[in-house]
């Protein structure tokens, strides 16, 4: 099984109460789309991409993520949620419906920045698997979801090649 024209569907959730209540506009959002669409077209995918918005709001979230699992999506990412604030709870909703976690992708990251951004260290991100669905948090700001996903993104062809039951090792 290789990427060459495989499908993939590819969700980013918003996890922001400002956003959903059109207080403050959303950029981390259409930036994750961008980049990691793009990303992974140029790998040989082929992409369809969907950004959701939803509230800080625990329930909520899960719902989404649920339904995106069991609806076949291949890669979740969601953006914001991911602190120590009191409405920080978008890691506990994803622990809620993964199956597997896969604690690597997120320590890669902590271990990156830690230096340079020792904030860093505070991110509660996880990621995993649910069914299918590879499921990736990352932060709220534009600034930090470049930098883990400059971290993160080569690691997606296999992970996702390995979830559709690839058994290819890369080189």
């Amino acid at each position: 099984m290789t990427a060459e024209g495989r499908q993939l569907r590819v969700m980013i959730i918003t996890v922001s109460d400002r956003a959903n209540q059109g207080t403050y506009e959303d950029e981390s959002g259409p930036l994750t789309e961008s980049v990691v669409c793009h990303y992974l077209r140029e790998t040989g995918f082929q992409v369809a991409c969907e950004r959701k918005l939803v509230p800080d709001e625990l329930d909520r979230i899960k719902t989404m993520l649920s339904r995106a699992a069991a609806d076949g999506v291949d890669l979740v990412l969601t953006t914001g949620g991911t602190g120590i604030g009191p409405r920080d709870v978008t890691p506990e909703a994803t622990m809620a419906i993964l199956e597997k976690e896969i604690p690597g992708i997120m320590a890669a990251v902590r271990a990156k920045y830690r230096e340079a951004f020792p904030a860093a260290l505070l991110s509660r991100a996880v990621a995993g698997v649910s069914g299918n669905t590879l499921v990736v948090n990352l932060p709220g700001s534009v600034k930090a979801v470049t930098e883990c996903l400059n971290v993160i993104l080569p690691v997606f062809p296999h992970a996702l090649e390995m979830i559709a039951g690839g058994d290819t090792h890369p080189e």
